[in-house]
């Protein structure tokens, strides 16, 4: 056989025999790292360990330690598990099952509904094979095969995926002991490599997520390569279950949802009302010193503006319906930027108007497919903490690192301390057809972008195919307090759509120019911030932010009074009060309030009343203290004032 040069990460180079496998050649090493390696990338194309390799190449080996081969990991569970499924009930069918963070799920054709004693037997039926140690291997096909095979045996959902992928595309098949599925893998070198899993949850799903598609049974999973990181992983959902914004906003009256009303339209009640204004005063307080303006636009409009804006070209499925008005199509509003823009258009600029800022909390409605809803997260209905910014190319990186500095301010305010900035970039591909179609400006604002992250020293990471239709995107990504990831906000760049609209300003030569337009949003919407923080906080808002920041809790009826007095000093001032003015016993009322996650429970008795003070719990600190009236009212306004974060007992 002819040797072949494999050259490492390093630059140094060994020779090999053509065919020579990537766990070959980390056998060669060293025998721990062939056991570790899971797969491995050949001049950058990420392929199976087991593959051979024939030619002169650059090699990578991805071991257990990175996340490529927990991807890897967690995909080849899930052919594991569809195993197991067609060895129990050989007459269902499988049909996609994809990776998700830290997660996999298979969705089956079955007529049964999965229980959780299905999900053991499932189980047992995956140990049975992972013993078994069956070798993976892989097969390519051409469309003709792929499409002939999985007809002969009856798979008519891989049929269909056939027939709607591009007829370019490279086919393949993966094959261990009598389990074969289509799949582009790579896949870990045996079943044996698959040691520590667990089954999580069932659920019905709609096939590809529409509802006019029948429903299939969908189980969840997860994978890790030790049993460490599993049960770490298995402890960090049973916490998120505890803090799932859904449970904690139906227990702590926040938000709602009605079936009269409608799927994905959350009704918002009197907490979470509370927890609206308070974000939006923020927003404003903050928006005020950057020298934003507030503005209104209407809930509906006429489609021809979303016809200019490229919107019905290029976002239709993600709006309602028309709806028919004296012979004109109006639609809700998707977006406040085409409205936006408008308002820019109502009186002339010239440079000194520039940068020109306007902001709005603004109510949009997007058409989410039903088995998209999910609580807060996924909604239909949705206010906006929305902006935009016009400026010169000139002003355009100093408005664009302001942007990313307010970010940074409300992370501060809110206790986030890991997020990531995401540069997301078009793709040539789909110029004219995800992307306007001007490839000369989207690399010039790309690079605008980089350049300004870049220069203001912000980390960031760049993601293609991913941007805006009209332009690149910042995509905030935070961790909450338990590790759990959200996408939050945004700041997009968008060189062409102010052109259609034809928006200008006179520079200082009285020369008309096109200026730059920015979207930002960094609350998000109301729905999904407030869900993020609500399980951020698990419940227990910071005092500035809590519906219900005091409750008076008198020992007994006799201090009823004081308590009313207290409540109108404290209602004075401007704090959310509460009067517990049942006629339990303290024990019981400070438990309740403990359920209720209010901030600050006011203990009053005889000797309070006595001394015009009061006896102060705090939550998560154990030791009560007393206060005299003035000095808590004092303490508590400067607190709220500096929305400081909650203090906790270690």
């Amino acid at each position: 056989m002819n040797n072949i040069k494999i050259t490492f990460p390093d630059n140094s180079v060994r020779s090999y025999e053509a065919g020579v496998t990537a766990i070959d050649i980390a056998n060669s090493i060293g025998p721990r790292l062939a056991k570790e390696t899971i797969a491995a990338s050949i001049n950058n194309n990420l392929v199976d360990a087991f593959l051979p390799i024939n030619n002169d190449a650059k090699i990578e080996l991805h071991t257990i330690k990175s996340s490529i081969s927990h991807d890897i990991l967690l995909h080849s569970t899930a052919h594991l598990m569809a195993q197991a499924v067609k060895r129990i009930w050989p007459d269902c069918q499988i049909t996609i099952g994809p990776v998700i963070e830290n997660r996999f799920f298979y969705d089956f054709d079955i007529d049964i509904t999965f229980s959780d004693n299905d999900l053991i037997k499932i189980e047992n039926e995956m140990q049975k094979i992972v013993e078994e140690n069956h070798n993976v291997s892989r097969t390519n096909l051409s469309r003709n095969e792929a499409i002939k095979f999985f007809k002969e045996i009856g798979d008519n959902y891989k049929v269909e995926i056939i027939n709607d992928l591009d007829p370019s595309e490279n086919l393949s098949s993966y094959h261990q002991g009598e389990f074969v599925d289509l799949c582009r893998g790579p896949h870990v070198p045996t079943t044996g490599h698959i040691k520590y899993f667990k089954l999580l949850s069932t659920s019905g799903a709609y096939w590809r997520g529409d509802e006019n598609n029948k429903m299939l049974q969908r189980i969840y999973g997860t994978a890790f390569f030790s049993k460490k990181e599993l049960n770490k992983y298995l402890n960090f959902l049973e916490e998120s279950k505890k803090r799932d914004h859904r449970k904690l906003g139906k227990e702590l009256s926040i938000f709602s949802f009605d079936d009269e009303v409608g799927s994905g339209l959350p009704l918002w009640l009197p907490n979470g009302g509370v927890i609206i204004n308070e974000l939006e005063k923020l927003a404003k307080e903050t928006e005020d010193r950057y020298g934003y303006h507030q503005v209104r636009s209407p809930h509906i409009t006429k489609g021809d503006l979303y016809k200019k804006s490229g919107h019905l070209d290029l976002y239709k499925e993600s709006m309602f319906p028309a709806m028919d008005i004296d012979g004109t199509e109006y639609y809700l509003k998707p977006m406040n930027c085409p409205h936006h823009h408008k308002i820019y258009n109502a009186s002339p600029k010239s440079y000194r108007d520039l940068p020109y800022r306007i902001a709005e909390y603004g109510t949009c409605y997007r058409y989410e497919k039903s088995g998209q809803l999910f609580g807060l997260m996924r909604v239909r209905s949705m206010q906006m903490n929305d902006a935009h910014i016009y400026c010169s190319e000139k002003d355009f990186k100093k408005e664009f690192l302001d942007v990313c500095k307010m970010y940074l301010e409300y992370f501060d305010i809110f206790g986030i301390e890991k997020y990531q900035m995401r540069l997301s970039l078009h793709d040539k591909a789909n110029l004219g057809k995800k992307y306007i179609n001007q490839p000369d400006l989207w690399i010039k604002t790309e690079d605008q972008v980089r350049n300004a992250l870049e220069e203001g020293g912000i980390n960031f990471t760049e993601i293609p195919g991913e941007a805006a239709f009209y332009g690149p995107k910042v995509d905030v990504q935070v961790w909450s307090a338990i590790g759990k990831e959200f996408t939050l906000a945004t700041n997009q760049v968008d060189f062409a759509i102010p052109r259609k609209f034809d928006l200008s300003y006179t520079d200082e030569h009285g020369n008309y120019k096109t200026p730059l337009c920015i979207h930002r949003a960094p609350l998000s919407t109301h729905e999904r911030f407030i869900g993020f923080l609500i399980e951020h906080f698990g419940g227990d808002f910071p005092l500035w932010l809590a519906p219900v920041q005091i409750v008076l809790l008198p020992i007994s009826d006799k201090y009823l009074n004081y308590a009313n007095n207290l409540k109108e000093k404290f209602v004075d001032r401007g704090f959310r009060v509460k009067l517990d003015d049942r006629p339990d016993k303290i024990g019981a009322k400070i438990r309740q309030s403990e359920i209720d996650r209010i901030p600050l429970m006011v203990v009053v008795g005889e000797k309070e009343e006595q001394d015009n003070s009061l006896s102060l719990r705090r939550r998560f600190i154990a030791k009560q203290r007393t206060f005299s009236v003035d000095n808590f009212i004092l303490d508590i306004q400067k607190e709220i004032m500096n929305r400081s974060l909650p203090n906790r007992e270690s």
